[in-house]
């Protein structure tokens, strides 16, 4: 992964006779944006830099150059657009990053851009599931109850001081960097690993847990899906957070749909 700073000087104009090549800000962050990445440094039709928010210490190499850091709002990722010469954005982000997803809608909207969001599809309900779903971590806390239980907390260290209402309980939260001390429940033991998990992994921890409830973010795909098998096989409830509403922007699930964005 070759990395640039999040104020890289703009890049050099497109080669002659390719006046229309597209050049596209990939906002990344998820094995759905690194394939996409790959895809549009393949193809020499098109021309490319991959962007990452810099929340993790050691991210997933991107296949194309990559600048990591955020852009200082809707004004600086407009100048951002312009300084580097975007004429296509495509919004790769996971499904829960609300802020930058809005901010690129609104840059876009402003600079008169084309923008698509690539992503995957929301996990649909299977037999067997017992989905509590709820709108956010508020919602989510509620729906734990007042009752102590056991809860495997697999949202990430974003929103996790949410849960500090509620200490009632004792969680076991996994997450790929260790999160800040003063953000965590009173009784939380918390797990460093990076996925993806194996079912059989993931029923074993549950079991060895004594996980009596899971509370999950619907961020759909298949690299975190096996936790949701886990709990249908062991007969676990699931608090289902749903992912916020990405409305009036076209939104493309597979990566032929998303390389032809690049193409109209």
């Amino acid at each position: 992964m070759r990395t640039v700073t999040a104020t890289a000087s703009p890049s050099p104009l497109p080669r002659a006779g390719l006046a229309s090549r597209p050049r596209v800000l990939l906002l990344a962050g998820t094995s759905e944006g690194r394939a996409l990445a790959e895809q549009i440094a393949a193809d020499p039709w098109c021309d490319g830099v991959a962007s990452l928010a810099g929340r993790t210490s050691a991210p997933m190499a991107q296949a194309l150059p990559t600048r990591i850091g955020g852009f200082g709002g809707i004004e600086g990722l407009k100048r951002y657009l312009t300084q580097e010469r975007i004429t296509h954005v495509i919004d790769a982000t996971h499904p829960f990053a609300a802020q930058i997803s809005a901010n690129a809608r609104a840059a876009c909207d402003a600079l008169g851009l084309p923008l698509i969001v690539y992503a995957r599809a929301p996990w649909g309900r299977a037999p067997g599931d017992q989905w509590i779903d709820v709108a956010d971590n508020a919602a989510a806390v509620q729906a734990l109850g007042a009752a102590p239980r056991r809860v495997f907390l697999t949202i990430g260290r974003q929103g996790v001081a949410d849960f500090r209402v509620a200490p009632q309980h004792a969680y076991l939260l996994r997450v790929i960097e260790p999160p800040d001390a003063q953000d965590l429940p009173p009784s939380c033991e918390v797990i460093v690993a990076r996925g993806p998990f194996s079912r059989a992994d993931e029923i074993a921890l549950m079991r060895q847990q004594r996980i009596e409830i899971v509370v999950s973010k619907n961020s759909g795909g298949a690299l975190t899906y096996a936790k949701i098998e886990a709990a249908r096989e062991l007969r676990l409830p699931v608090v289902m957070i749903a992912p916020p509403a990405r409305e009036g922007v076209a939104v493309a699930h597979d990566l032929d749909a998303a390389m032809a964005f690049l193409r109209r």
